[in-house]
């Protein structure tokens, strides 16, 4: 089967690994650790543990269990008190990391208990910050990095971390090398500026694939076009670009997208001109779709399958 290794974090790569899962594809998900919003940024403080909120999203995405199961694993305790707004599978994870040793191994544990197709790894197993450098002042946390993304030139963690020898072999050996839908700031450019990720992929022969954004993010992405993601990734990948680009060409309507500008978001606009001069190949489709509360998103099925399908078309 052909080796895919994909980045991100959170809803978008959660969506795109559901469509996967039903290919036959080897699929390897690095996530970043360094949220610190919510009940994944509550337990990582509490405890001294990386993140575990995006993790615990991606594998149950990627589960092969009763949907009773998942559902129970997706709860959050609504009750005021200790455990008010965490999702089961976040305690679940907490306690792994006690009993395993370290988040690697709890994921590694959790994927056997939900039949996980795949391998989905965090990108590191240390405790991490994300640290937004701007011209004079610095930006602490995922939180504040998403909320001034447009005043920050740099983005580093607190700390140089340490990306297991596991996650650089499958880089090596990928067939294709996935930048993820999600928050380009803090979901996507975190798994980047690690100077292992850098040098391994730099050494990777598979090219490497963005699956663009299909609406902009406030205070991260305004106004930002399919080639403005692409230009900002060009420069946190070092030593290689983008090559192809995977972007929605499907309509949305008028009263969808006049929604979306009451939020302060715009659909990415694809500015076809701009992606060739930066040397990336793109492959438009009708890839949109919707979630239960009428939102756009990535359709899981047709969005794998433009992956698959360019797999295979490169394999003749």
């Amino acid at each position: 089967m052909k080796k895919i290794v994909i980045f991100g974090g959170g809803s978008g790569i959660s969506c795109v690994l559901s469509g996967l899962k039903l290919f036959p594809v080897d699929v390897t998900a690095v996530i970043a650790v360094s949220d610190n919003g919510r009940s994944s940024g509550q337990l990582k403080e509490e405890l001294d543990i990386p993140a575990v909120g995006d993790l615990g999203k991606v594998l149950l995405s990627m589960a092969n269990v009763d949907e009773d199961f998942v559902k129970l694993l997706r709860y959050r305790f609504k009750k005021n008190g200790s455990l008010h707004n965490h999702p089961v599978r976040n305690i679940i994870l907490a306690a792994l990391i006690d009993m395993k040793g370290d988040l690697t191994a709890a994921s590694k544990y959790m994927s056997e208990m939900l039949n996980v197709k795949g391998t989905v790894l965090p990108l590191t197993a240390e405790k991490v910050e994300l640290i937004g450098h701007g011209k004079d002042k610095e930006f602490i946390g995922e939180v504040a990095v998403g909320h001034n993304a447009q005043e920050i030139e740099d983005i580093s963690y607190d700390h140089p971390i340490t990306v297991s020898e596991e996650i650089v072999s499958k880089i090596e050996d990928a067939d294709l090398i996935i930048l993820s839908p999600g928050s380009l700031y803090t979901s996507i450019i975190p798994n980047l500026i690690s100077r292992q990720i850098k040098g391994a992929l730099a050494e990777a022969k598979a090219p490497i694939m963005y699956i663009s954004n299909l609406v902009t993010q406030p205070g991260e992405t305004d106004g930002y076009s399919v080639s403005d993601h692409i230009k900002v990734l060009n420069e946190y990948l070092g030593d290689r670009k983008v090559d192809y680009v995977i972007a929605n060409n499907g309509d949305i309507s008028t009263s969808v997208s006049d929604i979306y500008k009451l939020e302060n978001k715009s659909i990415v606009d694809i500015d076809q001109n701009a992606v060739k001069s930066l040397g990336a190949e793109l492959i438009a489709g009708d890839i949109i779709g919707f979630d239960e509360k009428g939102s756009i998103r990535h359709d899981e099925l047709k969005t794998a399958y433009m992956v698959f399908s360019w797999l295979m078309e490169r394999d003749k």
